[in-house]
């Protein structure tokens, strides 16, 4: 049997590639030939993620909860490989930033479009029977969705908003100690810390004053200053920008907002979040006026962030 032109061309290219390595071809041939082919189930470890769902109570709309928060994992850790291209890429072209920002904004668009699956998705009665098995663990424990916030701008814009002036020029330490998140965390009846913090602190804290310093200069907000420094058209990346800070701060924690008043609105008294979270000071963007991209939007669209979605998702209750 005679031998292509294009077999031995890439035999060629193959011989080249692992003499260059100190390697020997044949033998890496010799294992070709015994490897069995590569399987859908095996290439995704399919067996494997599925037998992730462990739940611990017999309700069966638990499983939906436990795959629901695995499948937003995964989009965080979609959406944290394009933060640490972008925080890397050297040097960075606006196309090659505004074409990463494209896919976070993807991967946060299909997670609010999905989140109907929390909202009506459970029986609300199973929920808040086997929630009270899950203490005190909560979603407000993701690292990843904090380490996006991180690379996504400027750490003092997620210094909680009444402290943000005076600690405009503070340590990163110093400005971590009052980060928006830390006050959703208190107990209701007492304000202190609730376990579900200490526990995040005690696993996170360090990496998350550590990527701070380390995006200092790489953070999406100072990227985009950079790239005007140096004489690049923004327009696009500021649009994206934009999307960016509406998906992550306005449109994502309002899913959750619309899915806490379906299951813990109840009069007189609000039912607790998972851990003991203040949900309904921590989830409204109104409240925290968390925004990555102050100057991107005029005072009128700082002062009512967020306001006309809550507004519309309480009359829809």
């Amino acid at each position: 049997m005679s031998i292509s032109p294009e077999i031995e061309q890439k035999l060629a290219l193959l011989q080249e590639k692992y003499e260059a390595m100190g390697q020997d071809m044949a033998s890496y041939l010799d294992g070709l030939l015994h490897a069995d082919f590569l399987t859908y189930w095996d290439y995704i470890h399919l067996d494997t993620l599925l037998s992730l769902q462990s739940p611990k109570t017999p309700f069966p709309d638990e499983e939906i909860f436990i795959m629901y928060h695995q499948i937003t994992e995964l989009y965080f850790k979609l959406s944290l490989h394009e933060c640490r291209q972008i925080a890397a890429a050297a040097p960075l072209t606006a196309e090659f930033f505004t074409a990463r920002l494209k896919r976070i904004n993807r991967y946060f668009e299909a997670l609010t479009n999905s989140f109907e699956i929390m909202v009506d998705g459970m029986e609300k009665e199973q929920f808040l029977q086997f929630r009270m098995s899950l203490l005190p663990a909560s979603g407000f424990q993701s690292g990843q969705y904090r380490m996006i916030e991180i690379y996504a701008t400027d750490f003092i814009n997620l210094v909680a908003a009444d402290q943000r002036q005076a600690l405009r020029s503070a340590t990163i330490e110093e400005q971590f100690a009052q980060i928006y998140w830390k006050f959703g965390a208190t107990e209701l009846s007492t304000g202190k810390q609730t376990l579900t913090l200490k526990q995040f602190e005690k696993k996170y804290a360090k990496t998350f004053i550590d990527l701070g310093k380390s995006v200092t200069t790489t953070n999406f907000n100072a990227l985009l200053q950079l790239l005007k420094y140096n004489g690049q058209s923004t327009a696009a990346a500021e649009e994206q920008l934009r999307q960016l800070d509406v998906n992550v701060n306005v449109n994502w924690p309002l899913s959750h907002y619309k899915s806490a008043v379906r299951y813990l609105h109840r009069e007189p008294e609000e039912i607790r979040a998972t851990g003991g979270t203040n949900w309904q000071k921590y989830l409204p963007p109104r409240f925290q006026k968390r925004i990555f991209y102050p100057s991107l939007w005029s005072a009128d669209e700082v002062e009512n962030w967020g306001r006309g979605w809550v507004e519309s998702v309480v009359k829809e209750l």
